[in-house]
């Protein structure tokens, strides 16, 4: 029977401040024990890859800190203030995260949805001296929320959401794959010199001609050229868009597309711009995108519409199909992110030098052509998924404060 109360965050569960290593014991870093921090990827329901892993060492100096699986974490800091995801192993937190583990009266899946519900209660929470919000873990366990107590109405309410947070990960987990057998099949044909030879043969392996290339220091198929990244392709960087912010909160605007949305989609917090920006600042679906300053990625844009931000180039070509352009990227990310590495005395970055200094190998267009054919419907079919989970995203954003303020029952 359905039952409503309002109660303190305390009574939902065990609150855990998470802590960060000594960095006297920078052997308490290592590849076993998951451990989360605000930039990691809270956009998701789970984080399940962090970016950090600590050692087991790490861990055991840590382990009043362990949260188990299915805790609900929520950043209580600064501009990622209010975000939660859920871990999907014992993990260990940072101390800008507070978890809380669920006690036996309350469903962890409808916590979580709960906390999602309430992004603005955490966010006006906080408090501090500084310019930098944080909530602390007292203020954090008074807050007050409402809550349907009987534990089978809970379950109800979020099994909706659930299966379509579900679906949503299905989509990625498949687009992972089409991506790897997208790139298994460039590597086979540009990376391994393996393409069709004149009679369909494995060009390198069936004994094709190579030639020595003294600027690349190895062997290129006969025939082929080198060029750098900057002559084949179109590098345009996007603006600083707070100089076009709409004048009213009414009217038509473009999300802005910063390293954040790139990596993990729109947002609440998400900035906007006027639709009179410059129409190469325009993002569509299907766009190729580069972000160059501290996050070095490069994507295939999946969302909607939206205005470019400085510190990414949207990457286009008027010779080369968009799949060679994208690879070619790709492959060299790894360089790039070792300049990157190199700069962070200041912020790790690369330059216009850099691309052009970046020479690659570039095959007869004929040859590039019939494996862009070969590449496209893969390519469609990561553009389709993305497009359904966008469609998701919103049903279950649109879901949410009716299941949770209790407007639409599920019987």
């Amino acid at each position: 029977m359905s039952e409503w109360k309002e109660v303190s965050l305390s009574e939902l569960g065990k609150t855990i401040t998470g802590k960060t290593p000594s960095s006297q014991y920078p052997e308490d870093f290592g590849d076993e024990v998951p451990f989360i921090t605000p930039s990691d990827s809270f956009e998701k329901k789970y984080i399940s890859r962090p970016e950090r892993y600590l050692s087991r060492l790490g861990s055991d100096r840590l382990k009043d800190k362990i949260i188990s699986s299915d805790s609900i974490m929520v950043t209580c800091i600064g501009s990622a203030m209010g975000k939660v995801a859920k871990n999907s192993l014992p993990s260990v937190t940072n101390q800008q995260i507070n978890s809380i583990i669920v006690n036996e009266n309350f469903d962890s899946d409808y916590i979580y949805y709960l906390f999602k519900n309430n992004y603005a209660v955490f966010r006006n929470a906080a408090s501090g001296s500084t310019a930098i919000p944080i909530l602390n873990k007292t203020d954090f366990d008074n807050l007050r929320f409402k809550v349907e107590l009987d534990l089978n109405q809970q379950r109800k309410m979020v099994s909706i959401l659930s299966k379509i947070d579900d679906k949503i990960e299905i989509n990625n987990q498949i687009n992972q794959e089409l991506e790897a057998m997208a790139k298994t099949l460039y590597d086979y044909w540009f990376v391994q010199f393996d393409f069709p030879d004149q009679n369909g043969k494995p060009y390198k392996s069936s004994g094709g001609k190579m030639v020595y290339h003294p600027e690349l220091k190895r062997e290129i198929p006969e025939g082929w050229g080198v060029d750098s990244l900057w002559n084949i392709a179109n590098f345009y960087n996007g603006l600083a868009m707070q100089k076009y912010r709409p004048d009213t909160n009414e009217d038509d605007y473009l999300p802005v597309i910063k390293i954040r949305e790139m990596m993990n989609g729109f947002s609440k917090d998400t900035e906007k711009a006027r639709l009179d920006i410059p129409t190469e600042a325009i993002v569509e679906r299907g766009d190729i995108l580069f972000s160059w300053s501290a996050t070095l990625e490069v994507i295939i844009w999946g969302k909607e519409r939206g205005a470019l931000n400085q510190h990414i180039f949207k990457v286009t070509s008027d010779t080369y199909p968009k799949s060679f352009i994208y690879f070619e990227l790709k492959s060299y990310l790894k360089v790039f992110k070792a300049i990157a590495e190199l700069r962070k005395t200041t912020m790790g970055h690369i330059t216009q030098d850099h691309l052009k200094q970046a020479k690659i190998v570039v095959p007869p267009i004929d040859l590039i052509s019939k494996l862009d054919a070969k590449l496209q419907p893969i390519m469609l079919k990561q553009q389709m998924l993305e497009n359904q989970n966008q469609e998701l995203t919103q049903l279950r954003d649109w879901l949410l404060p009716m299941l949770m303020n209790g407007q639409v029952k599920v019987e």
